[in-house]
């Protein structure tokens, strides 16, 4: 994709006292499979970095929400993007909302697809954090956006374009990159934003990988961070957990 390089901080660079005040933080994190993925990558990246001291702990009960715990749950059912909405609103008011300092979820790419209304669920999600947020003011909620996947490649990909059919991946991301303007419009400069989307679509030296539809540049997963094109492997999960483990330093610092 063109475009100037997008910078790719990285966990070394943190300062030590970013990670110790991180360590104050009681966390909740709603999510699916991917997530799993990002928690087996924040995991990894804490072997590496010692720095990083952090109580990764699967549970919605309150009184587990101690500090320095990043507590995680599954939170509705994938392709059912209201019943995630629900589900985690549902921790908030059942106790978490009343005893974390951060939390947030995320959608997963099978929640929105090339039929989804993406601004009437974004309404949703939108009037659901205004909600939360008039409920628990002291919270720090996070959005995030929904992840991507790869594009289909090879001999049939290359046919279709020939054609003029659409390649696999295409109205899907096209779909999940127009629910994520929204977001990042609503929030971006004002609320805390986690870019997940970018972060899969940013190489390691920066680069940024995408398509072009109709004129217009769209970004993807990018393939070596996938081993079936939408949950991240090794390599792709530890690059996304290390970016929001910094992206989570930043709040608390």
């Amino acid at each position: 994709m063109d475009g100037d390089r997008v910078p790719v901080p990285s966990a070394r660079d943190v300062q030590a006292s970013a990670w110790e005040k991180l360590e104050s933080r009681k966390m909740f994190f709603g999510h699916q499979s991917v997530g799993n993925n990002i928690i087996e990558g924040m995991q990894d990246v804490m072997k590496e970095n010692p720095r990083i001291r952090l109580n990764i702990l699967r549970t919605t009960t309150p009184e587990e929400m101690r500090p320095g715990v990043f507590a995680h749950a599954p939170v509705g059912k994938n392709s059912q993007p209201q019943s995630k909405l629900d589900a985690f609103k549902g921790v908030m008011e059942k106790g978490a909302g009343s005893r974390v300092d951060i939390a947030f979820f995320k959608l997963c790419y099978v929640d929105i697809k090339p039929d989804t209304d993406v601004e009437n669920l974004f309404a949703s999600y939108r009037d659901a954090l205004a909600d939360l947020k008039r409920k628990y003011p002291k919270v720090t909620f996070v959005h995030v956006t929904t992840p991507l996947t790869t594009l289909q490649t090879g001999p049939k990909a290359w046919i279709k374009k020939l054609i003029g059919k659409p390649v696999a991946g295409y109205e899907d991301n096209i779909k999940r990159h127009a629910y994520n303007e929204l977001l990042r419009k609503e929030y971006r400069g004002k609320e805390p934003v986690f870019d997940l989307a970018q972060v899969e679509a940013v190489l390691p030296d920066g680069g940024k990988a995408g398509f072009t539809v109709g004129g217009k540049k769209y970004p993807h997963l990018i393939s070596e961070y996938t081993n079936d094109g939408g949950h991240l492997n090794e390599k792709g999960r530890k690059i996304v957990a290390e970016q929001l483990l910094i992206f989570l330093a930043s709040l608390s610092h």
